[in-house]
């Protein structure tokens, strides 16, 4: 159902009356703006001048009460609701599908309490990473989130989408150092989960909003575990002959239980696109890894960790490469340098066990490669989130001169995905890591859960009666 005239203008009115006039807005260039994130086929369908699916309006709520009002409203008139950070994911989850509004949650950035005795921090769901982390850094802490996003991405989508960050090989992942959320649900009611992760008091409704992607409700205040800085950081790069060394050995310092804060591995074409673009000059198959915490344990365990990479064939070329790619570990996602449209790209990254994850990388660049060399397709990867039982693959196809037409460009970036995901699934492992579902993968979802999906769906549909809550995304379908 559309919205038209007096109709519209009243559901405008309510709207109002809760955030004010300001605050809700009208404007064209500030819909279309924030009716996208990062995805590349949003991008390229507005740069093509593509008809685009606007929200009514941007609304612009300073606290949870206000969220609720506004979730309220939308829901009376059955209008769907976009909630959104800060717009920096790459999977189409903040793209606003059916129209409706987009719930802009960054005036919602107030950090409330900082518990110095349990290290655990609570703030708005809407304050930017970047803006968080000098706060926490004046005071001795860190959030060990560090995404290649933290300037433009919020704590509340940290979670939405389960993020990763550079550090999460020995810190974890976003979900994992979440201890609490207060949630919207489509009706406008206010929740919190429980207070702490860990407990034996039934399932946890916290696993159940962590990675929803705004599709059962809207996270509002977050209560996360945060870790001092560390007396040190210990550096240290090597350089292997093939990828497939430079996994061994990864898989070797992560069974053998050292625990390094960073392991990114780079292919050759990852060397080139990300580590070359820092101002090095390199060929190859290169690793960089850091140890964190008391010095002479971070000192110890990198030196465990150089004896695996030397006997899995690697160069140990010291600590200077290591400490510049910590230096300059934004750069590659950033202007002028990040992959950006004309460029076709995708990134159909996944995670596995080790005794998966090298088949899969072989045969995900052989499809690039060779299936679409009339595209002079190029396909990259390094890995960069560790697990004791294996890792992930951050991999890209690029096509430098795509076709013009926008439904070509958008249909060959589909095969392609389509193509590497099928891989994934086949070979057993899970459709994203850490970038989120949105749209763009939605259709895979009940491949990827079979029978279990039906379940997924039925709490769904139970919470959001009406399918208001980000519509279209994760598979869950428009109702």
């Amino acid at each position: 159902m559309e919205l038209k005239g007096y109709a519209l203008e009243m559901f405008k009115s309510e709207l109002e009356n809760v955030v004010g006039q300001d605050n809700v807005v009208t404007t064209s260039e500030t819909r279309k703006e924030l009716s996208v994130d990062y995805t590349w086929l949003t991008h390229m369908w507005r740069e093509r001048e593509q008809e685009m699916p606007l929200p009514y309006f941007v609304v612009r709520p300073l606290t949870t009460e206000e969220t609720s009002k506004v979730v309220r409203i939308c829901n009376t008139y059955k209008v769907p609701v976009v909630a959104r950070g800060g717009g920096s994911g790459s999977a189409g989850g903040a793209s606003t599908l059916l129209g409706g509004i987009v719930l802009d949650l960054t005036r919602m950035d107030k950090i409330i309490e900082i518990d110095e005795k349990s290290l655990v921090l609570t703030a708005e769901a809407g304050i930017y990473g970047g803006v968080l982390e000098e706060e926490l850094n004046k005071k001795g802490y860190m959030l060990a989130h560090y995404p290649s996003s933290v300037d433009i991405a919020t704590l509340g989508g940290y979670l939405a989408a389960r993020g990763s960050g550079v550090m999460s090989t020995k810190y974890g992942k976003a979900e994992d150092m979440v201890l609490s959320l207060e949630i919207v649900l489509p009706d406008g009611t206010i929740i919190n989960t429980l207070p702490v992760p860990n407990h034996a008091a039934g399932p946890g409704l916290l696993d159940l909003f962590v990675g929803s992607e705004g599709t059962l409700g809207v996270i509002t205040k977050v209560s996360i575990r945060i870790d001092p800085l560390p007396e040190a950081r210990v550096f240290r790069a090597f350089k292997f002959p093939t990828i497939h060394d430079g996994i061994e050995a990864g898989r070797q310092i992560m069974t053998s239980r050292l625990k390094p804060a960073v392991i990114r591995l780079y292919d050759p074409g990852s060397t080139e696109k990300s580590l070359n673009t820092t101002g090095v000059k390199l060929e190859g198959n290169y690793m960089v890894m850091m140890f964190d915490g008391i010095k002479e344990i971070a000192d110890i365990e990198v030196e465990k960790a150089a004896e695996i990479c030397v006997s899995k064939n690697g160069e140990d070329l010291g600590e200077e490469l290591g400490q510049h790619w910590w230096d300059t570990r934004y750069v590659a996602y950033k202007p002028p340098v990040h992959p950006a449209f004309p460029l076709l790209y995708g990134t159909p990254e996944t995670v596995t066990t080790y005794d998966k994850i090298e088949k899969i990388y072989d045969e995900k660049k052989k499809l690039v490669e060779t299936e679409y060399k009339q595209w002079d397709a190029k396909y990259t990867a390094h890995f960069s989130h560790w697990y004791p039982w294996g890792t992930m693959i951050y991999d890209r196809f690029y096509i430098e001169t795509p076709p013009e037409d926008p439904e070509e460009a958008f249909r060959l970036h589909n095969e392609l995905m389509a193509k590497c995901t099928k891989i994934n699934l086949d070979n057993g492992a899970i459709l994203n890591e850490h970038h989120g579902i949105g749209f763009k993968l939605g259709g895979f979802m009940q491949d990827q859960y079979e029978e279990s999906f039906q379940v997924m769906l039925g709490i769904k549909q139970l919470i959001d009666k009406k399918g208001i809550m980000n519509p279209g995304k994760l598979g869950f379908g428009i109702y």
